[in-house]
């Protein structure tokens, strides 16, 4: 028998570590080659690493949550044969603090000392016969009051811990429970209500590690302006469910988003340096003739955006099958990593939860997020009469150091009016 190292892959794109998000064996199991045996994210995306050899797994080199660097030991085998090292590696101490177990709920209820528990004794001692204590309430156990200040606290279901005392040491008085009670104190603990013990601690790793970083980055790097415009999407909402209703056999369900991509497509144009990624390192802007459409989604594992490619070579029917082909990708984790990287401007929408305005963090290094919010009908005056029409808040934001205000509100601006001109979206440039 022999053992074989297989150290972390180089999984592409110039990555020089990648984090171990879920373990799929653990020392002693024994593994066929091609099995899957654990997650790795990168900057990128997760991706499932298999086994290269049949074995028994003698040791993990991290655990899950850890980041280790490309060509380091990821696990050992023992094998048939001679393997390819003679004895396993010894991983590398590790510098990240080990998660802490998580509190439960039911442990913060653990035994009083018996410090404490004698005083609940003592004070059960001077209760009048008859008269009965909500159990759910605390009395103050270890605040220093003479046993009358705690019989009062009791009938008046007040917790003495929360009351300050005015006597050596903070002992509490009668004087300070009537200045309590004149304050405004109130039942420590309803009858018939319990107070909530316990937290747990949740160890921020794989994407939702990821998303922190890159929206920590963003708004530390980028100074961020908003601009929210109102937009009467009437004449939009009738004719999408026009085509819908008229659509051809096979063709997806249309919603906003094509509609919006298909308008950015016709305005990005004007606007080259909203159509952008910029490394502030070196200074450059690249501008795009293409437009690469991030679409932000919410998966399980936390927000990814998919890219719909080349947006400005593709129908209106086109753009929706890919937002539903790369969004569906996303969310059962198929997603690959082209298909996660490389938009050039990207789009986040709430609208269906709700909410009249955000202010989106921009997807860096581009230079541009537009942010579609809920459609509802309101009142509005429309040439000196009040009729309902359906309006949409669109909140965008903008990186500051490229495209100056006046720039955002006039590319918000040139979206509202196409939005309200929906036909003009179809229209051929000449």
């Amino acid at each position: 028998m022999g053992h074989f190292s297989f150290k972390l892959p180089d999984l592409g794109e110039g990555i020089v570590e990648s984090e171990i998000t879920a373990w799929h064996v653990k020392p002693g199991d024994t593994v066929e080659e091609d099995q899957h045996i654990a997650d790795v994210m990168t900057d990128k995306a997760n991706v499932e690493v298999s086994s290269p050899v049949s074995g028994t797994v003698v040791s993990l080199a991290c655990v899950a949550g850890e980041i280790l660097a490309v060509g380091r030991e990821m696990i050992c085998f023992e094998v048939e044969g001679d393997g390819n090292v003679s004895a396993p590696e010894k991983p590398e101490p590790s510098t990240s603090k080990p998660a802490e177990p998580d509190v439960k709920p039911e442990l913060a209820a653990a035994p009083a000392p018996v410090k404490q528990q004698a005083m609940h004794q003592e004070a059960a001692a001077t209760k009048p016969a008859g008269r009965k204590t909500p159990e759910t309430v605390l009395f103050g156990t270890g605040v220093l009051a003479s046993p009358s200040v705690r019989q009062r606290a009791r009938d008046e279901a007040i917790d003495l811990a929360a009351v300050p005392g005015s006597g050596p040491a903070g002992r509490i008085s009668h004087k300070d429970l009537d200045a309590f009670i004149a304050a405004g104190g109130a039942l420590a603990v309803r009858p018939g209500k319990t107070k909530r013990q316990g937290h747990t601690d949740v160890k921020i790793i794989g994407m939702r590690r990821l998303i922190a970083q890159k929206m920590q980055q963003s708004k530390r790097t980028i100074p961020h302006y908003s601009y929210i415009e109102e937009i009467d999407v009437t004449g939009l909402e009738e004719l999408r469910q026009h085509l819908n209703a008229t659509r051809a056999e096979g063709l997806p369900k249309l919603t906003l988003l094509p509609f919006l991509v298909q308008a950015l497509v016709k305005i990005l144009p004007r606007f080259p340096h909203c159509n952008a990624r910029y490394d502030d390192e070196a200074g450059v802007l690249a501008q795009f003739e293409a437009v690469h459409a991030g679409i932000a989604v919410m998966t399980d594992a936390g927000l990814m955006v998919p890219v719909i490619k080349h947006a400005e070579s593709l129908s209106i029917w086109q753009v929706a099958a890919e937002i539903a082909r790369v969004s569906d990708a996303a969310r059962n984790g198929t997603a690959k990593t082209d298909e996660l990287s490389g938009s050039t401007i990207t789009i986040t929408s709430l609208g269906a939860i709700g909410g009249v305005a955000t202010t989106p963090i921009i997807n860096a290094p581009e230079t541009s997020i537009i942010g579609v919010n809920k459609i509802q009908e309101r009142p509005v005056v429309k040439d000196g009469t009040i009729v309902i029409r359906k309006m949409m808040n669109l909140s965008s934001s903008f990186d500051h150091r490229i495209v100056d205000g006046f720039d955002g509100a006039q590319l918000v601006q040139a979206l509202k009016h196409i939005l309200e001109t929906p036909g003009a979206i179809f229209v051929e440039e000449a």
